[in-house]
């Protein structure tokens, strides 16, 4: 009986892992793009909406604080920055999904440092804008 179970163990195992990194059909892949390449333009030009609405709050108070208009368009510009970097890097993996085992890593691995990068870049960029 316990050779039975490790086998059927076993053999669901290699079944289970045989399907990790296969690629999707083209058609579910140009699908899958299109929508994670609408969500971007959408979480984009919602960023760039609330960043202008901030930076036109700030500008209202301009005559109080000229460093309350910078840190908002700082911000916004951050805001933007970061959902693009989203939005981008959700496209990449979808794309990535039409490849398989180590090409699908890599292509992985490669958005995932793009996205790091484009993070970083925003981060440093809202840092040197407001000291």
């Amino acid at each position: 009986m316990n050779k039975i179970s490790t086998g059927v163990i076993s053999a669901l195992l290699v079944l289970g892992l045989s399907a990790c990194n296969k690629p999707k059909s083209p058609e579910a892949i140009d699908n899958d793009v299109a929508n994670a390449q609408q969500k971007a333009a959408t979480q984009v030009a919602d960023a760039q909406q609330s960043a202008a609405k901030a930076t036109d709050s700030a500008e209202t108070k301009v005559d109080e604080k000229s460093k309350d208009l910078n840190s908002a368009e700082a911000k916004g510009a951050y805001d933007v920055a970061t959902a693009k970097a989203d939005g981008d890097h959700n496209v990449a993996l979808e794309k990535c999904n039409a490849l398989s085992g180590d090409a699908q890593k890599a292509c992985k691995d490669q958005a995932d440092a793009k996205y790091d990068l484009a993070k970083a870049n925003a981060k440093a960029a809202l840092a040197a804008q407001n000291p």
